[in-house]
């Protein structure tokens, strides 16, 4: 079996006696620049800083129905993809990966397939002769089928000596793509980590970061260099620490990986796309990441355009190709980030009190959880589609009078109010404001009309510039919203 040359520990502090602490997780903190990355090859396309971003989607059929599989691929590579990603279960599927692969070159088709392996080394070997990527998941790749069990580790050196089983599941693999010049995936998933991993680091991005670097370990000392890692998570803020750590661990151990971005099932529908624009959006602003995929619940052509924008916007906002973009960026004021990128905690914030004399009560108008805005428009007031609008906002209604309930939203947002003489509209109004739904509205429409209690929306540098004055005829309360460059 190959030794193997360690990372040091970071529990005991040995990391940072070599290496020193972390110091940061991006290139510039304010221009977007790409982290600088080797090249990973991978069939005709490649990985890295010095390519464009790669577009990569996952099939959903049954990998064993191979004409099926074949046809949703040629689609996929219709749409603009650059790589597809297969489920291989087992033996059978491995089978079919090589029928896929011949059957995609003998119709013209050369993009790359990767093969998503769980569980399942001996299978890995099989597939990787037919595909050109193989992704394995640390948590679960050698260690099986997750028990459950608590591991109680007396030492650092007690959870260290359990790492032969690692490599002696990897090595093969590793060797067998090393020859083949396989690309490969170290895919952490926050969902997946291994009960030895848990025990140890606890459900934390240290322990997704640890977990892979780990792996990456053991095809260094095979002189294997011909992968991406990815830190997958379904909460985008864990998925962006995760990411960040990772990146900061490599900037400290001289490594230049390539980034593979994607939240984990991130759903359908508006949901989906937005918790991906969070997650793969922040990390390439950071300029972070050399290959994105949008997870939905949908067929993976629907991918396609939001995987294509997020990464059309990241190239766009590189300073190095884009002068206005460099512009923007320049003139942000020098700052100090306070953000701790080895540590993941929630943040916590007050929410607005009602203060003696207060006509209403603010303190629903946001959510600790997560606060709900919904955009309204006036038409929506009127008449009898205000009945409909109490319905769309989730609120409870009783003999036509809305309440609010756990899932109802918690604001409004309005562009332009109804005239104080639309009485219908002003009353439906009056009760979603006396349900405790705070109605948010820009302070310069309000300035012309009015709306008792509503809260005024000011830009930032609008508050500075008159001093926090605003020429109100109403009582009515005040949020800012900070300009983003």
């Amino acid at each position: 079996m190959q030794d193997v040359l360690w990372t040091p520990a970071i529990k005991s502090g040995k990391r940072d006696e070599i290496y020193g602490p972390i110091q940061k997780y991006c290139e510039d903190l304010y221009e977007v620049t790409r982290r600088k990355t080797r090249t990973v090859n991978c069939g005709p396309i490649k990985f890295g800083s010095d390519h464009p971003i790669v577009r990569q989607t996952m099939a959903t059929t049954n990998t064993a129905d191979v004409e099926a599989t074949m046809d949703q691929v040629m689609r996929c590579a219709d749409k603009g993809f650059d790589l597809v990603r297969v489920t291989v279960q087992g033996k059978r599927e491995a089978n079919a990966c090589a029928k896929i692969r011949e059957g995609l070159f003998k119709k013209g088709y050369d993009i790359p397939l990767c093969a998503d392996m769980h569980f399942q080394p001996v299978v890995a070997l099989l597939v990787a002769d037919a595909v050109e990527k193989i992704r394995i998941n640390p948590g679960n790749f050698a260690d099986g089928r997750k028990d459950f069990n608590e591991k109680v580790y007396e030492t650092e050196e007690d959870y260290y000596a359990e790492r032969g089983y690692l490599v002696e599941a990897l090595q093969p693999l590793v060797e067998k793509c090393k020859d083949l010049d396989r690309c490969m995936r170290i895919g952490t998933n926050h969902g997946s980590l291994s009960s030895r991993v848990l025990s140890f680091y606890g459900d934390t991005p240290r322990g997704m970061v640890e977990s892979a670097i780990e792996f990456a370990d053991i095809c260094r000392s095979l002189d294997y260099h011909n992968f991406v890692f990815s830190m997958k998570a379904s909460n985008p803020l864990v998925m962006v620490q995760s990411y960040r750590l990772l990146a900061a661990e490599q900037y400290r151990l001289d490594w230049d990986y390539p980034l593979h971005l994607g939240v984990t099932e991130a759903g359908e529908g508006e949901d989906g796309r937005m918790k991906s624009a969070i997650g793969i959006g922040t990390l390439l602003a950071d300029g972070l990441g050399d290959t994105v995929r949008v997870s939905l619940t949908e067929d993976p052509e629907f991918e396609y355009d939001p995987c294509n924008r997020l990464a059309e916007i990241a190239e766009g906002r590189l300073a190095a190709n884009n002068a206005e973009a460099k512009a923007r960026q320049a003139a942000v004021q020098t700052y100090k980030d306070t953000r701790d990128i080895t540590t993941f905690a929630r943040r916590q914030g007050a929410l607005p009190a009602k203060d003696e004399g207060d006509a209403v009560d603010c303190s629903g108008f946001l959510n600790t959880a997560g606060s709900v805005i919904s955009p309204v428009t006036p038409e929506m007031l009127k008449g009898s589609s205000a009945q409909y609008l109490y319905q769309d906002l989730g609120c409870k209604t009783a003999v036509g009078m809305p309440f609010k309930d756990v899932a109802t939203t918690d604001s409004i947002f309005m562009r332009t109010v109804p005239p104080s003489s639309d009485t219908e509209s002003q009353t439906a109004l009056r009760r979603l404001i006396e349900v405790n739904m705070g109605v948010v509205v820009p302070a310069e429409v309000l300035e012309k009309d009015p709306l008792p209690n509503a809260v005024a929306l000011m830009d930032l540098t609008d508050a500075i510039a008159k001093g926090g004055k605003v020429r109100l005829l109403q009582r009515m309360s005040f949020c800012c919203r900070q300009n983003r460059l």
